[in-house]
């Protein structure tokens, strides 16, 4: 499937600031379990690909989630962070990631950690942690909880930008996952991201994530004009 270029103005909201950003998504291509973007990387992109490079020099399996994945694909949006669900690490392994990151980045919600570790990560809640001196957006660490965040960590597809790449979810459950939670910026989002890629959806597999997780038909056929599948 080729998309038409599409030229965007992009307001991005940092630490209560409005900047804008121009970028362009020219084409979009699908081989194998990747999605190959022809792109301008944005700020916003290059920040992501910054802290996902370091995730995987730490060998931390991971994958992007809610709002920058149709912004990496185009839609106009404001962000002020970056979700990331991550695989159950030890204290050992998030400890060297700590030591890596602490000269260029710091953690918002702890000091040290050892708090960071047993107080958020442990519990499921978020680490939310930030470039020092820069206006990028905050990167919400959070490990995985329940079978469905499994599912997306276990099948994260590739968004490949010239030499870099991302971790994303499956198209087809970020969708779903969208529309269950009943805000209209992400349903708009949901909405999208289903024009953008109805194409190349795996229907069933679509239908399949949309009953589990107990979305209507009727949420459906409102929002991404009709059921997937009979």
């Amino acid at each position: 499937m080729n998309v038409p270029p599409v030229v965007l103005r992009i307001y991005l909201k940092f630490n209560h600031m409005m900047i804008s950003t121009n970028f362009a998504v020219s084409n979009i291509k699908f081989e194998n379990n990747e999605i190959i973007l022809d792109k301008e990387l944005s700020n916003l992109d290059s920040s992501v690909i910054e802290f996902s490079d370091i995730l995987n020099r730490n060998n931390i399996r991971h994958v992007l989630i809610s709002g920058y994945i149709p912004i990496l694909f185009g839609k106009e949006g404001e962000i002020e962070y970056i979700d990331i669900l991550i695989q159950n690490i030890s204290f050992e392994k998030f400890l060297k990631l700590w030591l890596e990151i602490e000269n260029s980045y710091e953690c918002k919600n702890a000091s040290d950690p050892i708090d960071a570790y047993n107080a958020y990560l442990k519990n499921y809640h978020s680490v939310s942690i930030s470039k020092k001196g820069s206006n990028c957006p905050y990167f919400n660490l959070k490990i995985i909880k329940d079978e469905i965040e499994r599912y997306v960590l276990k099948y994260r597809r590739i968004a490949r930008i010239g030499g870099d790449h991302l971790y994303i979810p499956p198209i087809e459950m970020q969708i779903s996952q969208n529309l269950s939670t009943g805000n209209e910026k992400e349903i708009n989002e949901a909405r999208f991201l289903y024009t953008l890629f109805k194409e190349k959806l795996d229907k069933a597999l679509m239908d399949r994530y949309l009953k589990e997780l107990n979305i209507p038909d009727e949420s459906v056929e409102t929002y991404l004009f009709g059921r997937l599948s009979k």
